[in-house]
C-alpha cells in the first residue's frame, strides 16, 4: 500500500517491483505444473513406483498423456488393434511393457525404438502373425519376452540379434513348425524357452535346431517339451528323445541336391515323347537323346514302427530257431540212448543165439544120452 502523500516516482517503482513478483510467480507455478506427474484419464497411477496402469479400461488407443518418467506400463486386457509408430515415442524410462490379452495383429518396427531401457515386453495372447527383423534392435536390455499365444508361423532372421541379456522367451500356442537355429545363436544368456504347443514338423528342417536345443540342455537351459505333430510315426514324442540315427536320410538329400547341381544341364524332359523323325530311304536310322523325365527315387524317413515291426519278427524268427535247434538236440540224445540200448541187448543175446561152441557141446551131451 502507499502512502497518501507518495511521489509518482515512488508508485511506479512499486509497480515495477510488484509486475517482476507476479512474473516469477507464474513461472513457479508453470514449473510446478509441468514437474508434477499427470496421470492418464481413469488409469492408476503409482508415483513412488511410477507404474501407470490402464488394463481392463476397453481402450482401442494408447493415452497420450503418459508421463515421461514412468517405467511400468499396463495395458493388457484392453481393445488395442493397432498402435502407431509413435505411441511410445517420449517414454525413454520405461522398464516394462505389458500389452497382452488385446487384438493386436501387426506392430510397426519403429514402435519400441524409444525404449532403450526396456528389461521385459509382454505381448501374450494378440494376434500377431508376423514380425519385423528390426523390431526389437534398439532394446538391448531387455530380459524377458512373451510371444506366446498368437498366430506366429515363422520367426525372422535377425530377430533376436543384439539380444545379449535376454534370460527367458516364451513361443508357446503359436503356428511355428520349424525354427531356424541361426536364430537362437545370438542368445548367449537365454535361461529359459518354452516353445511347446507348436504344430512341429520333425523333419530335416528342424534336424539343425535340434542339434541347438541339445547344446542349451547341456549347457543348464530350461526348456519345455517340443511334441512332433508330423511325421505320424513320431507324433507325440519329444523332440529331443528322437535319435539322430532318424535324420541319416537329410544327409544322403543334401549329397544328391549338391550333386544335381553340379550336373551338365541338358535338354528339359517332358513327359510327352516327340515323334520319331522318319528316316531317309537307304541310310541307317540314328539313335535319337532320351527325353524322358527320370524317375527320381523319393526317400522316406525312417518309420520306427517297421523298424520295430522287423525287430520284433527278427526276435521271433530267433525263437523259433532256437527252439528248433532245443528240439534236434533232444531228438538227438533220445535216440543216442536207445540206440545204445538196443546194442547193449543185442551183445546179451549172441551166445545164445550164434555161437557154434555151444551147439557143439548141445549135440555131444545128446549123444551120450542116447
Amino acid at each position: 500500500m502507499l502512502a497518501p502523500g507518495s511521489s509518482p516516482e515512488q508508485r511506479g517503482r512499486l509497480a515495477l517491483q510488484w509486475r517482476q513478483v507476479s512474473w516469477i510467480t507464474c513461472w513457479v507455478a508453470l514449473y510446478a505444473v509441468e514437474a508434477l506427474p499427470t496421470c492418464p484419464f481413469s488409469c492408476k497411477c503409482d508415483s513412488r513406483s511410477l507404474e501407470v496402469d490402464c488394463s481392463g479400461l476397453g481402450l482401442t488407443t494408447v493415452p497420450p498423456d503418459v508421463p515421461a518418467a514412468t517405467r511400468t506400463l499396463l495395458l493388457l486386457n484392453n481393445k488395442l488393434s493397432a498402435l502407431p509408430s509413435w505411441a511410445f515415442a517420449n517414454l525413454s524410462s520405461l522398464q516394462r511393457l505389458d500389452l497382452s490379452n488385446n487384438f493386436l495383429d501387426q506392430l510397426p518396427h519403429s514402435i519400441f525404438g524409444d525404449l532403450t531401457n526396456l528389461t521385459e515386453l509382454q505381448l501374450r495372447n494378440n494376434s500377431i502373425r508376423t514380425l519385423d527383423r528390426d523390431l526389437l534392435r534398439h532394446a538391448s536390455l531387455l530380459r524377458h519376452l512373451d510371444l506366446s499365444i498368437n498366430g506366429l508361423a515363422q520367426l525372422p532372421p535377425g530377430l533376436f540379434d543384439g539380444l545379449l541379456a535376454l534370460r527367458s522367451l516364451s513361443l508357446r500356442s503359436n503356428r511355428l513348425q520349424n525354427l531356424d537355429r541361426l536364430t537362437f545363436e545370438p542368445l548367449a544368456n537365454l535361461q529359459l524357452l518354452q516353445v511347446g504347443d507348436n504344430p512341429w514338423e520333425c523333419d530335416c528342417n528342424l534336424r539343425e535346431f535340434k542339434h541347438w536345443m541339445e547344446w542349451f540342455s547341456y549347457r543348464g537351459g530350461r526348456l519345455d517339451q517340443l511334441a512332433c505333430t508330423l511325421p505320424k510315426e513320431l507324433r507325440g514324442k519329444d523332440m529331443r528323445m528322437v535319435p539322430m540315427e532318424m535324420f541319416n536320410y537329410c544327409s544322403q538329400l543334401e549329397d544328391e541336391n549338391s550333386s544335381a547341381g553340379l550336373d551338365i544341364p541338358g535338354p528339359p524332359c517332358t513327359k510327352a515323347s516327340p515323334e520319331p523323325a522318319k528316316p531317309k530311304p537307304g541310310a541307317e536310322p540314328e539313335p535319337e537323346p532320351s527325353t524322358a523325365c527320370p524317375q527320381k527315387q523319393r526317400h522316406r524317413p525312417a518309420s520306427v514302427r517297421r523298424a520295430m515291426g522287423t525287430v520284433i519278427i527278427a526276435g521271433v524268427v530267433c525263437g523259433i530257431v532256437c527252439i528248433m535247434m532245443v528240439v534236434a538236440a533232444a531228438y538227438g540224445c533220445i535216440y543216442a540212448s536207445l540206440m545204445a540200448k538196443y546194442h547193449r541187448e543185442l551183445k546179451k543175446r549172441q551166445p545164445l543165439m550164434g555161437d557154434p561152441e555151444g551147439e557143439h557141446e548141445d549135440q555131444k551131451q545128446i549123444s551120450s544120452v542116447a
